[in-house]
Parts: structure tokens; C-alpha cells; sequence
């Protein structure tokens, strides 16, 4: 007879099938290596990216304009192919972590500080996820040397405190007070944010963006709204190509036949243009021809009727919710009334907005107070395809398009995630201005300032403060990296000029040296800077504080069996 062993400890506690992992080794340090491998994916995509053409040389053949020049690399992209098989190019952190589907407990943590940034600023996810990474992996080295997690926790929060004061010194004096309809004020705050995406082509993207964000800017800017400027994707052309609207474009072509009003009146009907059915059913009997003939001049006679009161009303375009019925389209074309159909019920608020019409339920006639304006509302072909333009120039309105035109999908993805970055921006500015140099200039002058303050402290906190202010040096180092420079030589020349009392120099990828941001123009938001860190550290000391893994047996039957590529799990 064999007696099987009792389980004891925390094996009698939980169900046969958990997993149990504590102690440095087996938690903590395994925690840190998950999260550095998440860091190291976002690292390499940290700065400029794209290309940029140099020694720009421009002529013409036969009327067609040609570029020519060097390309320069920066910045790396990911090609990320989701549970969908979606593919996505793109150095977008946001994106990129969100696509991964990450599993690890641990790097979760991660992935939710980057994602509170995008959700508090809309940029800087990936300086969250890279510095939170580079932070652990000191911690990791300090845990090696033999400092428990408390002890570089503490460390840690005295280190991010202290840096919080230090930026507060870095921010550039007067930037506080900014008129945010200023263009060139937006643009030298927008410019890094655009550049992370799209580098050499910032200028322009910049300009647009800045335009179609100060047209919908609200007396109070702290109310802006990031809804308010749209992106519409349309394949063929380029970037020169890409335009601004007052209003929206609606990648549906008008119903009818009638394909551009002007200065009109519209009404806007969210349940549709067609006959309504009854609420309750009956029954009709005919008995002769005469009958079914007279029935059927009834039902026209009675949408001729509604068209016609809309018709009266002053309305000359009719926007549709939902369907638009033959007979009722066949009156609109008979009372010259231009017809649109937008399908989806968002897209139909945003066209309320922009016009200041008010959606009605059913088709009747509308009270004057109901009734939107639009200066223009043309059907224009881009591109191959047939889009409807709503302009609404002189009205108080509250939306603009940005049209983007590109080659293939994913450039046009990329360069709408730039747009969204730059949008997110406007609306940081608009709640502070306050500016700190960029291209690495801040992190190095507060790595200097942190390592002077760790040296005035005593006790154990010191060498966390240090590492913290060691961490630092990944984002110029990461920036040489991927501009292909020496990393340690810029760094070296950096310190050496900030300890001169130079705080405002940054690198400057396209020469390879270093230079006063300033006279690159290179500015990041304090308000980005601020939550990125404060982020970063949070994230870092929650991963430090787990000391235990206790894993649950997984609820349910068997695994899930293997499916085909692109299926869904419905």
C-alpha cells in the first residue's frame, strides 16, 4: 500500500494547477528581465524617425517637378502583425504595445503606464516604456550588489521628487504665457512630437496641423476638443498633396443626381428618407383596379407631401441617417433637393456640429430653429474616389479635416498617428505651455544635477538616486544609436558642455554633433516630460514592490484549439 505525500504550505492552501513563484531570483529579477525585453522592443523606435532628404536639388521636366537627394535614416519602424493578422509599420509605442498583446503580469504594468500617458497626453508613450525599462534593469544591478527592493524604492521616489523640481528650473522663460491662435508659437511646441513620426517632413505637417487645430480652437482653449479635427485617408498623390477643410469630408458620394449646392439650408433626419411603416399591422382589401391605383397615388401623394413641406421649409440639402426610399429619392430630384446618406450614427453628430443643424426622428417638415447651414456641399473625385465635401468657412464651426493623401495604407495609418500626436499636443499647450529643450538636452542636465544630489545623500538611497540619474543616459544614448552616431563620444561632449553651464545643448542627429536647441528650434512640452517620468518611476516601483507570483489554476476545459490565420474567436 503507497501512501501519497499530503501537500503542505501553500500547496494544501491552493487547487492542483497553480503556479507559486517568491524570492528575488524567482520574482523579482524575473519581473524586471519581462519588462526589459517590452523596453528594448520600444527602445530602438525612440526619436526621429522616417528619412529625411539633404542636399535638396530641384528642377523641372516638361512641367513635372523633381527632387533629388541623399536619404538619411533615423529612427527604426516595427512591423507588428496582431491576433487579426493585421499588419502594422509603425514606430508608434501606443500601437505597438497595444497590438502586442502582452501576457506577462509584470509587463502589463508596463503597458498601462504607456498607455495612461497616451490617455492623459497622447504622446510620449514610448519615453514612459523605454525609461521604466532602463530603470528596473539598474535596479537589477543594485539588486545584485545586494540592496533590498525597499531600500532602491525609496531611492527611487527621493530621485523622481528631486527631478520634478529640477525640470521645473529647465523650463524656458516667458513660454508660460502663449497665445495659443499663434502659428509659429504652435508649431515650435508641435515640431518634436510631428518629427517622432514623420522626421524631414514635419514642416509641413506641422503647418497643417497647427491650422486645422487654431480654426477650431474654442474662446477658452482649456475646452478644446481633439474630436473636432478629423483625418480622411485617401489613397494616391503625396504628402504635398494633403489639404485642410472648414468642415468634414464624408467618403460617400449624394444620393441623386444633383452634386453641388451652395449656401444652403439643410435638414438632417436620423431615421431615414422613406415611407414609415405603421405601428400596428392590417389588413387592406382591394377589390378592383381602380381601388390599387387609387392606394397607390395615396402612398405618393403622401411623401410628395412631406418632401414638399421639407422643400418649403428652405432646406435644400436633406442628410439621411438611414435609408433613403426610390420614391422619396424621385421627389427630392423633382423639388431640387440635394441628398446625403451617413451611415454611421457619429459621423451624423459630426455633421450636426459643423453645420449646427439638429437631427430630426422622423421625415416631416423641420422648424426653422432645426434647420443646419453649409457655405458648400460639392461631390469632388480624389484620387479615384468620390468624396463629398461639406465647407462651412464663415459659420461658427467647430470641426476641420485634414486630408491626408499617401501611396499605400500604412503610410497613410503613420502618418494619421502623427496628426493624432500633434493634436494631442495642441490640446497639452492649450492646458500649459511651458516648454523644456529637446534633443536630449533636459535628460542630460538632469542626470548631471540628480548625480550632484545623490552624492549629499547618506544611507543606501544614494546609489538608487545615482542609477535613477544613470538611467538618464538611455535616452541620448538611444537617439545617437538609431542616427547611427558614437553614442559614448556625443554623451561624453554633452556633459562636458553642461557642465560649462550650457543646459540648452541637445545632439543634432543630421550633423552628428552637439548644438544649442535653440538655434535647432527643438522644444518638448514640460507637461509631457513631467507625466512620462512620474509615469515611468510609478511603474518601475510598483514592478520592485512584487516579491510573490501566485498564479491560479486557469478557469475552464481544455486549451483552445489552434485556428486558422485571420479567424476571429467567434
Amino acid at each position: 500500500m503507497v501512501y501519497g505525500m499530503q501537500p503542505y504550505g501553500i500547496q494544501s492552501m491552493l487547487k492542483e494547477g497553480h503556479k507559486h513563484l517568491s524570492g528575488l531570483d524567482e520574482a523579482v529579477v524575473k519581473n524586471i528581465d519581462a519588462c526589459k525585453q517590452l523596453s528594448t522592443i520600444t527602445r530602438t523606435s525612440l526619436g526621429p524617425n522616417e528619412f529625411e532628404i539633404i542636399n535638396i536639388s530641384t528642377g523641372k521636366i516638361a512641367g513635372f517637378q523633381f527632387v533629388k537627394g541623399d536619404l538619411v535614416f533615423r529612427g527604426m519602424n516595427k512591423m507588428v502583425i496582431n491576433h487579426l493578422d493585421k499588419l502594422f509599420v509603425t514606430n508608434d509605442a501606443a500601437t505597438i504595445v497595444n497590438e502586442l498583446e502582452v501576457q506577462h503580469p509584470a509587463a502589463k504594468i508596463l503597458v498601462l503606464a504607456g498607455k495612461a500617458q497616451q490617455e492623459e497626453i497622447g504622446d510620449g508613450a514610448n519615453l514612459t516604456v523605454s525609461f521604466a525599462g532602463e530603470l528596473l534593469q539598474n535596479a537589477e544591478e543594485l539588486i545584485r550588489m545586494g540592496l533590498h527592493p525597499s531600500e532602491i524604492i525609496i531611492g527611487y521616489t527621493k530621485a523622481i521628487n528631486k527631478t520634478i523640481e529640477i525640470l521645473d528650473e529647465l523650463v524656458e522663460k516667458g513660454s508660460e504665457k502663449m497665445d495659443v491662435r499663434i502659428k509659429e508659437e504652435v508649431i515650435k511646441r508641435m515640431k518634436a512630437a510631428v518629427a517622432s513620426k514623420q522626421f524631414g517632413q514635419e514642416d509641413i505637417l506641422c503647418s497643417l496641423i497647427a491650422d486645422a487645430c487654431i480654426q477650431v480652437c474654442p474662446k477658452n482653449p482649456a475646452n478644446f476638443n481633439v474630436d473636432n479635427v478629423r483625418v480622411a485617408k485617401l489613397l494616391g498623390g503625396g504628402l504635398h498633396n494633403c489639404t485642410i477643410v472648414r468642415g468634414m469630408v464624408l467618403k460617400t458620394d449624394a444620393v441623386g443626381s444633383i452634386k453641388r449646392v451652395e449656401k444652403a439650408k439643410v435638414a438632417v433626419f436620423a431615421g431615414g428618407v422613406d415611407t414609415s411603416a405603421t405601428e400596428t399591422k392590417g389588413t387592406v382589401l382591394i377589390h378592383s383596379a381602380e381601388q390599387l391605383e387609387n392606394y397607390s397615388k395615396t402612398e405618393e401623394a403622401k411623401v410628395e407631401e412631406l418632401i414638399k413641406a421639407v422643400a418649403e421649409s428652405g432646406a435644400k440639402v436633406i442628410v439621411s441617417g438611414g435609408a433613403v426610399g426610390e420614391m422619396a429619392l424621385h421627389f427630392c430630384e423633382r423639388y431640387k433637393l440635394m441628398v446625403l446618406k451617413i451611415s454611421s450614427k457619429f459621423e451624423l453628430r459630426r455633421f450636426c456640429r459643423t453645420t449646427g443643424a439638429v437631427a430630426i426622428l422622423k421625415l416631416g417638415r423641420p422648424n426653422p430653429d432645426d434647420l443646419g447651414y453649409v457655405d458648400s456641399v460639392s461631390v469632388e473625385e480624389i484620387g479615384g474616389v468620390r468624396v463629398t465635401v461639406v465647407r462651412n468657412e464663415e459659420g461658427g464651426n467647430s470641426v476641420s479635416t485634414v486630408v491626408l493623401r499617401g501611396s499605400t495604407d500604412s503610410i497613410l495609418d503613420d502618418l494619421e498617428r502623427a496628426v493624432d500626436d500633434g493634436v494631442n499636443t495642441y490640446k497639452a499647450m492649450c492646458r500649459d505651455s511651458r516648454m523644456v529643450p529637446g534633443a536630449a538636452a533636459t535628460e542630460i542636465e538632469l542626470a548631471r544635477k540628480l548625480k550632484e544630489f545623490s552624492f549629499k545623500e547618506t544611507g543606501l538611497d544614494q546609489y538608487a538616486i545615482a542609477k535613477f540619474a544613470e538611467s538618464f543616459e538611455m535616452i541620448p544614448k538611444t537617439l545617437a544609436e538609431n542616427a547611427g552616431l558614437n553614442a559614448m563620444e556625443i554623451i561624453s561632449s554633452l556633459y562636458a558642455e553642461h557642465a560649462s553651464g550650457n543646459s540648452k545643448v541637445g545632439i543634432d542627429l543630421e550633423e552628428g554633433v552637439c548644438k544649442d536647441v535653440s538655434t535647432m528650434n527643438i522644444w518638448d512640452l514640460h507637461v509631457t516630460k513631467f507625466f512620462a517620468l512620474k509615469y515611468a518611476a510609478d511603474a518601475a516601483c510598483t514592478v520592485l514592490r512584487v516579491d510573490q507570483i501566485i498564479m491560479a489554476k486557469p478557469a475552464g476545459g481544455p486549451g483552445k484549439r489552434e485556428q486558422p490565420a485571420g479567424m476571429d474567436e467567434d
